[in-house]
């Protein structure tokens, strides 16, 4: 079956969350994606982080060539050492016939290296040229450092979120990183592609990981220019300001989630749990913390499972809040095929998060699991014309690994 993306190639310099989950959507639609990963001797900084924590040692993360990587999947992998000639000579040849670049260094580094977009369109005037950073390549920011969480504060997200009495509650690296980085950085290249169907032309695609979360609060931030008002953290209708969008601890100690926003779903919430005489007062100020109290003593009277059956089947907004050792049992996420195990040649079943995007006709795939840094550098060299020969002068002048 023709995969959306197949015949498209796509050169991946990139590191951490944001750039491999751009080129992971790309290569789950069908595009061959080649992971080139660092050769050479750490010096610097590098070599500091190399001697400190190691993301293996960090809870919740996951090595970059574990099977279970699912960022990494469907992606060849080659080890170069752009710092020297031959290996800068490799990465020019590939970009030749390349579709997409995708990189997420700071501004300028590419530059130093000889592989920025301004050499490579001379290279390769179709190429696409996708460089993901936290606040873009020009402006005051632009060469600040910074993570997931400095990106959100600067955007406005992180001060929204929370409780009156918690403070800001970090959202893991959802926002930033995953979908102002890696999946506007998709939509951009994406689009870039289809522009280059018309105009035949690459170009530059500039995502900023901050400009991306301010996106996504488009429509909250839409509300405060056309009225002034600051909301206040917790105050929002759509974080937990009010009782018919919240969360509620139940019987059982776990949580259930309730959006009865329309005044039909907060009618039928407000008989399921007793209380008929609330049904005009759904944003009544003075009824608004008797509305919260009665839903947070009605919730625990039943388990987590109990009030999803009972609510589910009187048409009110609800769901479970779920930990992640119940995802995999959950019907729903089962039938559409969100959790899903993969084969591997040693490592066996391998569990893997499944491909959100449902194209009909051109359906995505799980090709191949994450691979080894450097495990395909032979195969994609000879691929791109090289020789036996070059590729052992490329060996020997440290420009590729020896193994």
């Amino acid at each position: 079956m023709t995969l959306a993306l197949e015949g498209i190639k796509v050169l991946d310099l990139t590191r951490l969350a944001p750039g491999p989950y751009c080129t992971q959507i790309l290569a789950d639609l069908g595009a061959d994606v080649i992971k080139v990963e660092e050769h050479g001797p750490l010096t610097g900084r590098r070599a500091e982080q190399a001697r400190g924590t190691r993301p293996q040692e960090m809870k919740g993360m996951v090595e970059t060539f574990s099977p279970f990587n699912a960022v990494n999947r469907n992606k060849r992998s080659i080890a170069l050492n752009l710092k020297t000639d031959e290996a800068r000579r490799i990465f020019h040849k590939l970009a030749e016939t390349a579709d997409v670049m995708v990189e997420e260094f700071r501004p300028g580094v590419t530059k130093r290296l000889g592989i920025d977009y301004d050499t490579l369109k001379q290279i390769n005037g179709g190429l696409i040229y996708c460089a993901i950073t936290g606040y873009g390549q020009d402006g005051p920011y632009r060469d600040l450092v910074g993570h997931d969480i400095n990106y959100i504060s600067h955007a406005g997200a992180l001060g929204f979120l929370g409780l009156p009495d918690t403070g800001p509650v970090i959202p893991a690296n959802l926002l930033a990183d995953y979908a102002g980085g890696g999946m506007h950085g998709a939509i951009g290249v994406m689009a870039a592609l289809l522009a280059r169907e018309k105009t035949g032309k690459g170009q530059f695609v500039d995502i900023a990981m901050t400009d991306g979360v301010v996106s996504l609060m488009g429509h909250i931030l839409s509300w405060h220019f056309e009225s002034g008002v600051v909301p206040e953290r917790g105050d929002h209708p759509l974080t937990g300001g009010w009782g018919h969008y919240n969360v509620y601890e139940t019987k059982d100690g776990k949580y259930i989630s309730v959006g009865s926003v329309e005044p039909w779903f907060y009618a039928n919430l407000c008989r399921t749990v007793g209380r008929e005489d609330l049904i005009p007062h759904q944003f009544s100020e003075d009824k608004r913390e008797e509305i919260r109290d009665h839903m947070r003593q009605a919730f625990r009277t039943k388990t987590r499972d109990e009030w999803f059956e009972l609510l589910t089947a009187t048409d009110i907004c609800v769901g479970k809040v779920y930990a992640f050792d119940e995802l995999a049992s959950d019907p729903q996420l089962q039938h559409r095929k969100m959790i899903v195990d993969v084969d591997h040649p040693t490592a066996g079943k391998v569990r893997q998060v499944g491909i959100s995007v449902k194209l009909s006709d051109t359906p995505g795939s799980i090709r191949r699991l994450a691979p080894l840094p450097g495990e395909h550098t032979e195969e994609v060299l000879k691929e791109a014309g090289f020789g036996k020969e070059e590729i052992e002068h490329f060996r020997a002048a440290g420009a590729i690994p020896t193994h």
